[in-house]
Order: C-alpha cells, then structure tokens, then sequence
C-alpha cells in the first residue's frame, strides 16, 4: 500500500516554470512506476509524465515534451515533476499517481494501469 501527497501548485504567469512535488509512504515506493496526470475543467485525465521504477525510462505527453521534466528519488520516496515554459492550457489539478511494476523500466501511460492516486495539486497559468 502507498499513500501520494502532492504540493507545489500554485498561480505562475504564463511562460513561468513550477516544480511539483509527490511524496510517497511505505516501503514499496521502488516496485512502483510513477506518473502524473492531470484534468482541466470539463476534461477527461489526461496523462502528462511517466517514469520507470528505477528512474532511467521516462515517457511524457506530446503536448508537455521540451517543457516537463519528471524526475524521481527511490532513497527520499519523491518523485518530481519540473514544468517550464507554462501557459494557460496548462491550467488543471495535477494528481501523482502509482502502478505495480514488474519489470524495472516499464512505464505506463494509461490512467488504469496506475492503482494508487495522489488527492492533487492545482496548478494555474494566468495569461
């Protein structure tokens, strides 16, 4: 079992960067692939980064990629995600979230391969 916990929303202007933040409990956090997904208002979730249990594959959305950056510490149980370059479509809760992983360098993409959620954090651009 984890429990996610993420800080670090907040207001930026348009083209400013933010640093997300997940911390995870338990002593299982390495046999999870972590992701972030977010969701706008009147939107679906929408994937936004993914990275692997050990931290060397990472996938990211087309519509984040050159902006995002996603990283993850096994030893302190965090994983981050650095936006830059942010503007309004940006604008949604952010929720960190957990998938068993067998495999150390999958990474999913897919809301339903992930099994634990982060309550969210809302990030808003202002243009």
């Amino acid at each position: 079992q984890v429990q996610l916990a993420e800080s670090g929303g907040g207001l930026v202007q348009a083209g400013g960067s933010l640093r997300l933040s997940c911390a995870a409990s338990g002593r299982t956090f390495r046999m999870y692939c972590m992701g972030w997904f977010r969701q706008a208002p009147g939107k679906e979730r929408q994937f936004v980064a993914s990275i692997s249990r050990s931290g060397g594959s990472t996938d990211y959305a087309d519509s984040v990629k050159g902006r995002f950056t996603v990283y993850r510490g096994n030893a302190k149980n965090t994983v981050e995600l650095q936006m830059n370059s942010l503007n309004s479509e940006d604008t949604a809760v952010y929720y960190c979230a957990a998938g068993s992983a067998a495999d150390i360098n999958s990474f999913y993409s897919e809301a339903s391969q992930y099994i634990h959620w982060g309550q969210g954090t809302q990030v808003t651009v202002s243009s």
